[in-house]
């Protein structure tokens, strides 16, 4: 008796939220609200906010009803594959700016391989906010 007494005073298992889905999302989609719900069911590295997921990219096809984790979202993408952007070099006083042609899709600070179209090099460098890609040293 004294037992079920004990028990009945310890505190019970903190409940968490887990965002899902709430219908199945293609990768490369924007999240807004209407895609997000919580579950009252805590699970182990999910997103437990949906402010952390409105305005992400989803990386990965989305299921209904399913966690979704971190890795599964990033910043929408600044570059698509195959775009012509701007390759920039600066350090010090000296900026050499050139095109090319990205490899990949990426995001703000996303690193993508671009190749120069003049020399026919790839070279690898990080999206900056205007859809531009930086290489060389780090700033």
């Amino acid at each position: 008796m004294r037992l079920l007494l004990c028990l009945a005073l310890l505190p019970g298992p903190a409940l968490a939220e887990t965002v899902v889905a709430r219908h199945t999302i293609r990768a490369n989609t924007i999240l807004t609200e209407a895609d997000l719900a919580l579950q009252p069911t805590g699970t182990t590295g999910a997103l437990d906010s949906i402010d952390l997921a409105i305005g992400q990219e989803a990386r990965v096809t989305l299921y209904a009803n399913r966690p979704i984790r971190p890795e599964d979202l990033g910043p929408p993408a600044l570059v698509d594959r195959n775009q012509i952007v701007t390759l920039i070099y600066a350090t010090g006083p000296l900026n050499i700016h050139a095109e090319g042609r990205a490899l990949a899709r990426g995001g703000l600070g996303d690193a993508v391989r671009v190749m120069n179209l003049s020399s026919r090099t790839t070279v690898s460098g990080f999206v900056a906010a205007d859809g531009s890609v930086r290489v060389g040293p780090a700033p």
